[in-house]
């Protein structure tokens, strides 16, 4: 199907970008050099993509981290991340029951030649994304050229889905289900993340970062699903030299 190999593609994509930095960096590094500076505070502004198999999305966007360092193998800081994409809702990705309602409306329709023989359901839509979350991270600090890092993930999301029906028998459903034309939930999420920086000099970094969380939006409709989120971009580090603490 299109939508498995678009993010298929984009997996390996991230993959092979992944494995290349990595043994970049690796070659790179002296061998057990401790890193003589850690700065006390930490930003990172970078794309993202955040991709939502279960409903056939990728969501293009913008991922802002801030973080200040108690110690240099903790940093406690804020998350943010905003993407929009557009996909096409099937019947498979709704509740079991909802799939059963709308699979016996269908039928009673067809059989009065309301419906099409052969007529496959599905919605455009149009979804905006914004996540939210505060916590730590844990970076290990062997190298002097890389540094590598794992967190947890606990935080809320906000989704906005507009869909665009193309044709009556769509418009009809949408209206059933979504009388407002639009839907906005939230929800929280939680899983785990990481990643690597490639330091450029001490204040300069670029910042390579993969996480996983677990969530259920508009759960009065979908089923629960996963985020999968991927992000590139520059990190500075600046202030108090918390290495020698």
């Amino acid at each position: 199907m299109q939508y498995q190999s678009a993010i298929n593609s984009t997996t390996r994509t991230w993959l092979v970008l992944s494995a290349v930095l990595f043994w970049c960096v690796v070659l790179a590094s002296p061998a057990l050099a401790q890193q003589s500076y850690v700065g006390r505070w930490d930003a990172y502004g970078g794309f993202t993509e955040v991709m939502q198999p279960s409903l056939n999305l990728t969501e293009p966007g913008f991922n802002f981290q801030f973080g200040m360092r108690p110690k240099t193998w903790l940093t406690l800081g804020f998350d943010y991340s905003i993407a929009s994409g557009d996909n096409t809702l099937v019947p498979g990705m709704l509740l079991t029951s909802l799939q059963s309602q709308l699979g016996g409306e269908l039928a009673q329709m067809t059989a009065l030649g309301l419906v099409p023989p052969g007529y496959n359901l599905g919605v455009s839509t149009h979804a905006r994304t914004q996540s939210f979350q505060a916590g730590p991270d844990f970076p290990i600090r062997k190298f002097e050229a890389v540094t590598f890092f794992v967190r947890p993930n606990l935080g809320a999301m906000q989704v906005i889905a507009t869909p665009h029906p193309a044709d009556p028998i769509a418009q009809g459903v949408v209206a059933q289900l979504l009388p407002s034309g639009k839907k906005t939930d939230w929800t929280y999420f939680y899983g785990f993340g990481g990643g690597l920086e490639f330091n450029v000099n001490h204040h300069f970094a670029l910042r390579f970062q993969a996480d996983f969380a677990h969530d259920q939006f508009f759960n009065d409709l979908l089923r629960p699903g996963n985020t999968v989120r991927f992000s590139v971009g520059p990190a500075v580090q600046w202030g108090k030299n918390i290495a020698g603490q």
